[in-house]
């Protein structure tokens, strides 16, 4: 009965039938199982667009606390496609719905990242098509995301190239409108980077074609960065929600083929493990709301599901007030919502985490304008102990595949060394099992692995006594020889 409105009791009563009469037959067990689901579904839907349609600065807290019960992650391609729409209806709330989006992305990352890669799908195809309405969308909602941490600012500096690389009237209009709301996180962040940018601003209103007002846009927008882009904050006030600690950065690229908006979660699937599912789901939900509201959820599986909107804003009055105190710069303090019982462990056989380390450490150092920005960077990088050796050995074999040695990487090696001994300790390490696989190397690598522990060396960040392993090495190949 899609389509037509059914009354709650007769709702019910159809479930109940459908139940009785699936006890002598299979089939119709499956045909109840799937009613259920649907239904299921469609409250799903309810649960998830009514709270995004309402949301704004001074109920955000509320609306997390209402949306967190749904359940999140079977809907996660609803909640998408809710967002992406309604910003997209109401551009001037869009700080708002990526203050939203961040701190779900603090406990469900899987949410954040196919959103993330749906804008950047929606960007390319409405770049593609020259539709700039759902460019201006696109880009306005990713460059917030950035300010939010949920978007990694190299996606911001790609979306700018690829406007300025052929200016257009247009192209370059919109890369003034993303400028005007990243530019104050850029300026933070990568403030030689920046400067780049607005030189190719310059050059573009000097000796480009373009039309008079979007010159005048450019000039606008020169004179906002004078002024320390006063009218557009990294994040206005009381959408600061999500402590940096907290904060889970996707790298998602622009360039990136392998991109999927998974758009089949958008339509009711049937789940064989529907029940298992919810069950794990409620668990996730425990752990970042608390216990105190599994009363209301099994009411509302049982007698809930009568859509009634009073019941809807009753309850989740009645959780805001029990979870209000969990509630701490607007943002609920829980453990990862990813994250199973405690009493699981999830041990990672495909080293998938190791290649995302290696990924953050590689674009860490190579987004990098000097030597300082990298070494800062790099220091800010999460690692967890034991894989300390690891930024080393990216660091070494970054400078390898140069085709010529730079100083750059020899001077972050030396400002990591005088931070911290660990990473002097590390890289002594890496000096002997380079030297131990240096025939492994091509010329030109062992020419610039071999500068770069000389400047270390020269400028005492490593000890001379690493050369002892050259002193060992030889001792083994005479024992071999002789």
């Amino acid at each position: 009965m899609r389509g037509q409105y059914m009354p709650p009791s007769m709702r019910r009563q159809m479930m109940a039938a459908a139940a009785e009469a699936s006890v002598d037959n299979d089939g119709k067990q499956a045909l109840a199982d799937e009613v259920k689901q649907r239904e299921s579904w469609e409250l799903l839907k309810k649960r998830i667009n009514g709270p995004i349609n309402k949301v704004n600065t001074s109920n955000i807290k509320e609306i997390l606390i209402e949306l967190f019960p749904a359940n999140l992650i079977r809907g996660r391609g609803l909640f998408c496609r809710s967002v992406i729409k309604a910003q997209s209806l109401s551009r001037p709330f869009t700080p708002v719905y990526a203050a939203l989006v961040a701190v779900i992305n603090t406990k469900l990352p899987i949410v954040g990242e196919l959103l993330l890669t749906r804008l950047v799908l929606q960007f390319r195809r409405a770049f593609g098509r020259d539709d700039k309405d759902k460019c201006l969308s696109a880009i306005m909602f990713i460059a917030h995301l950035t300010n939010q941490r949920v978007a990694h600012e190299v996606l911001a500096l790609q979306i700018l190239t690829l406007l300025l690389e052929n200016p257009t009237d247009d192209s370059v209009e919109i890369a003034v409108s993303f400028m005007r709301e990243v530019g104050a996180l850029l300026a933070e962040i990568v403030p030689r980077v920046l400067n780049a940018v607005f030189d190719t601003f310059r050059s573009i209103l000097h000796d480009a074609d373009i039309d008079k007002r979007v010159q005048y846009m450019i000039e606008v927008l020169f004179q906002y960065r004078r002024e320390g882009f006063k009218g557009n904050p990294v994040i206005p006030d009381g959408l600061d929600l999500v402590e940096v600690e907290e904060q889970i950065v996707h790298e998602v690229a622009l360039d990136d083929d392998d991109l999927d908006g998974q758009d089949e979660l958008n339509v009711f699937r049937r789940d064989d493990n529907f029940e298992d599912n919810e069950r794990k789901y409620d668990d996730i939900k425990r752990e970042i709301l608390g216990d105190g509201d599994d009363s209301e959820v099994s009411e509302e599986d049982s007698g809930g599901e009568s859509g009634s909107e009073s019941d809807t804003e009753s309850g989740s009055e009645s959780e805001a007030e029990g979870i209000e105190g969990k509630v701490e710069g607007g943002a609920v303090l829980a453990k990862s919502g990813l994250e199973t019982p405690a009493t699981q462990r999830i041990h990672d056989l495909t080293e998938t985490e190791m290649v995302n380390l290696r990924r953050t450490i590689y674009l860490a150092i190579m987004s990098s304008l000097s030597f300082e920005e990298a070494a800062h960077k790099l220091l800010k990088i999460e690692i967890r102990p034991g894989e300390e050796q690891e930024l080393c050995n990216m660091v070494i074999e970054c400078c390898s595949q140069e085709r010529t040695y730079k100083t750059f990487f020899g001077l972050i090696g030396e400002r990591l060394c005088k931070v911290n001994r660990t990473w002097a300790k590390g890289f002594s390490l890496a000096f002997g099992s380079c030297y131990e696989c240096i025939h492994r190397y091509e010329t030109n690598h062992i020419r610039n692995i071999a500068h770069f522990f000389a400047h270390l060396l020269a400028s005492d960040a490593l000890r001379w006594s690493i050369l002892e392993v050259l002193y060992q090495q030889q001792r083994l190949f005479k024992k071999r020889i002789w």
